[in-house]
């Protein structure tokens, strides 16, 4: 992917402006987790077993707020490999990437850092990376799905300062999963299925919501079958012929998805070989201070004379969903507890956004929902916008986001919907962009409804040239005389950008 062109200025100003983001949040981590004392967490923390030295203390001290919560887990799993059976909730992908770049690219600072230091700048430098290639790739996307360059670029730009933007910087798989998916889906957009498939079966190896992509997938090869059906609709088909479409829709939609899914699979295959059938060495090479801890917190370790785990027995033992069930309590309406209404209003800010973003597009498009975007359009419809966030071709995202909500608000942990649908889909951002396009006259100012009517073609998708001045920045310096809606977005991104900082960094709860 060419990230920066020199053809377009507003792709290379959602590079700059997502880097220069990314540097503002590693400085104000580190001013927060310096002024603001940690808090006593029962959180997942393995002891060190190497002394420190000057320069480990001063990596500590600058980045060690990006390493809380579930960070922990990454970076003892990309030091010690899937040593308990509960780093099994934490996918490969992301922690081989951090041991590949800490033993090879930081190599030479093996004489001064210790390996868990060079993980911690790893993961600092491959999501710095990764959150700007996420924000390239969604600008790519947005401008072939929404057809409006404009609202494409304020959204890549509202994905800089988005609300999950801690843990975007933080050692979690977010920013790498968000590059992927986007990556995925721009690909997708373009016809390239294999890269996109690829793309997608990488995403799988980061995160378990990656298996929801298999939909893209089978939404695709679905309309292309069914619009087929329509061309010929007025003549006699040939069954043969029918039956040779369908097979060979079938056959891509089986292929592409058992891509996808063979990360998950191959990975719940390691868990069952290193758990239910460990190797006779293995307990012997547990350093004593790991096994005392897995003692201390009641941890599962692999033993080769001790009890198999319950999930070994299961007709299809996958450890994933018994981790998620046994150590997390995640299930059906399991988290609607009256101790958990701080964290459901967490949730309310996201969850009321994904769900008009939902309403919206339902009410602008029914005959296009209740059709699944199946039917063949012969003519455009009177008043029907045929670009920005309501075009037909936001359908199978707004269905992604909705599954994903709905999915993680009555299934999941509800905080986590946050960062869930940030890092996964584009609808959130895409939504934003459309309301401050809309109704937020600061921005018309700049010609941002110029182009809701384009036609699906490269030439539309440049757009006039002039000005690529940064809107979020513009809406921020005139913050006292833009919209009360312009004011509401904007403060939701900002403020969770800065709380998720001030808490996450300090062992304090947050999304």
């Amino acid at each position: 992917m060419e990230v920066v062109s020199r053809k377009d200025p507003h792709l290379r100003e959602v590079v700059w402006f997502a880097l220069r983001c990314r540097a503002l949040t590693l400085l104000l981590q580190a001013l927060f987790n310096l002024l603001i004392p940690d808090h006593a967490a029962d959180a997942f923390s393995p002891p060190r077993l190497s002394q420190p030295g000057l320069w480990d203390v001063l990596v500590e001290q600058l980045l060690g707020g990006l390493s809380r919560w579930d960070a922990e887990h990454f970076l003892f799993i990309a030091e010690r490999g899937y040593l308990y059976e509960h780093n099994c909730a934490f996918f490969p992908l992301y922690p081989l990437s951090l041991r590949a770049v800490a033993k090879g690219a930081l190599w030479p600072l093996q004489w001064l850092l210790c390996v868990r230091s060079r993980l911690l700048l790893s993961a600092v430098l491959l999501n710095s990376l990764f959150s700007a290639l996420a924000a390239a790739a969604l600008y790519q996307l947005g401008c072939i799905v929404l057809q409006c360059r404009r609202v494409a670029f304020l959204a890549a730009i509202l994905f800089s300062v988005s609300p999950a933007n801690v843990f975007m910087a933080a050692a979690y798989s977010e920013s790498m999963f968000a590059f992927l998916a986007f990556s995925a889906m721009w690909q997708l957009e373009k016809g390239q299925s294999w890269l996109s498939g690829l793309l997608f079966s990488l995403a799988a190896g980061v995160r378990a919501n990656g298996l929801v992509n298999a939909g893209f997938f089978l939404y695709s090869c679905s309309k292309c079958f069914a619009l087929q059906l329509q061309v010929g609709s007025g003549s006699v088909r040939k069954l043969p012929l029918l039956w040779k479409q369908l097979l060979s829709v079938v056959s891509s939609v089986v292929l592409m998805c058992a891509g996808i899914f063979l990360p998950f699979a191959l990975f719940q295959y390691y868990a069952y070989v290193r758990f239910c059938h460990p190797g006779p060495s293995l307990e012997q090479t547990v350093p004593k201070p790991l096994v005392q801890l897995a003692l201390d917190k009641g941890y599962s370790l692999a033993a080769p004379n001790g009890v198999k785990p319950p999930w070994c027995s299961q007709q299809v033992p996958v450890v994933y969903s018994y981790i998620q069930d046994t150590y997390w309590n995640v299930g059906f309406l399991r988290y609607f507890e009256l101790r958990q209404i701080p964290n459901f209003l967490l949730a309310l800010p996201v969850t009321l956004l994904g769900s008009w973003a939902a309403c919206t597009y339902i009410s602008a498009n029914p005959r296009h929902c209740l059709t699944l975007g199946l039917e063949r359009r012969r003519s455009e419809e009177e008043g029907k916008p045929r670009a920005g966030f309501c075009c037909t071709a936001v359908f199978v995202y707004v269905v992604h986001a909705t599954v994903l909500l709905a999915f993680g608000f009555f299934c999941m942990h509800v905080q986590v919907l946050t960062r869930l649908l940030h890092s996964s889909s584009p609808i959130l951002y895409w939504f934003s962009a459309h309301l401050l396009h809309e109704y937020e006259p600061f921005l018309w100012s700049e010609g941002t409804a110029d182009q809701t009517s384009a036609p699906r073609s490269e030439a539309s998708l440049q757009g006039k040239p002039g000005s690529c001045a940064n809107p979020v920045v513009r809406l921020l310096l005139n913050c006292r005389s833009i919209t009360p809606l312009s004011r509401c977005i904007l403060g939701f991104f900002l403020s969770y950008w800065l709380l998720g900082l001030v808490l996450h960094c300090n062992f304090l709860p947050w999304t």
